[in-house]
């Protein structure tokens, strides 16, 4: 078998791995899914607008902070090279990055409420400067403002609500062919970016608070959400190459 008939096998396997991850986005959601959201939604309501406000303000500034010092360390994209090449790559860093936030965790759930609440920003971090380099790695730049806001959209369809979903997946896919995009990163909707991720990840967070369990508990709920947010991205990475690649 040729190498060519080999990447021929390995896009035609990456390309069914993505429209059955598309399908999934679409299915409504379950009894567990809907009950959850019921709760935040509940929790929501009782919180004060201005609270709402400040958590939002926060998000934003914290992530556009982390996206613009992420253009400065995350190497030049790659503009050669077949998928496998890229993926051989891309999922090397995705280790690294999973294993350092399965560390930073640990170190939060063991340290008490304090380090537990810085855990926020820097999982933040790592899952943004993740995003960046798989971009780079898949050919894109971050510098740019489309390229940007189709990070931030990966970002949502990672962490939206199953209710939620079908609309983040149509966000996202516009994003990648240039669509209905802001015009300034301000005008992103930072509520609902925020609102979806802290409701996604409250539930799974508060266990690292509770004393003894707290660090084990940090470790596997970082190493789980980083690998969602780079199974998302990679996915919708790939149904952009493939499109890309029918276009031209």
């Amino acid at each position: 078998m040729t190498a060519t008939e080999d990447d021929r096998q390995y896009e035609a396997r990456a390309l069914g791995e993505a429209e059955a991850w598309r399908e999934r986005q679409l299915r409504g959601p379950g009894l567990w899914d809907m009950t959850t959201r019921a709760t935040q939604d509940r929790i929501n309501r009782l919180i004060p607008e201005r609270v709402h406000q400040i958590v939002t303000s926060g998000v934003e500034l914290t992530t556009r902070g982390i996206m613009a010092g992420a253009e400065w360390t995350t190497a030049k994209p790659l503009l050669h090279g077949d998928l496998r090449a890229r993926e051989d790559l891309i999922r090397t860093r995705i280790d690294l990055y999973r294993t350092t936030a399965s560390a930073e965790g640990g170190v939060a759930g063991a340290g008490g409420f304090l380090l537990a609440a810085a855990d926020f920003p820097a999982l933040l971090a790592i899952k943004v400067k993740l995003l960046a380099e798989i971009g780079a790695l898949y050919g894109h730049s971050g510098k740019s403002l489309p390229e940007r806001l189709y990070l931030l959209r990966i970002f949502q369809m990672a962490f939206s609500s199953a209710r939620h979903r079908p609309e983040a997946l149509s966000a996202l896919e516009a994003a990648g062919r240039g669509l209905h995009q802001p015009d300034r990163i301000q005008d992103f909707d930072w509520r609902k970016f925020q609102l979806e991720y802290r409701d996604y990840i409250d539930l799974a967070k508060l266990a690292q608070l509770i004393p003894v369990i707290g660090a084990p508990v940090g470790a596997v709920v970082n190493w789980r959400l980083t690998t969602r947010l780079a199974t998302t991205a990679m996915n919708a990475y790939r149904l952009r190459w493939f499109e890309d690649e029918h276009l031209t």
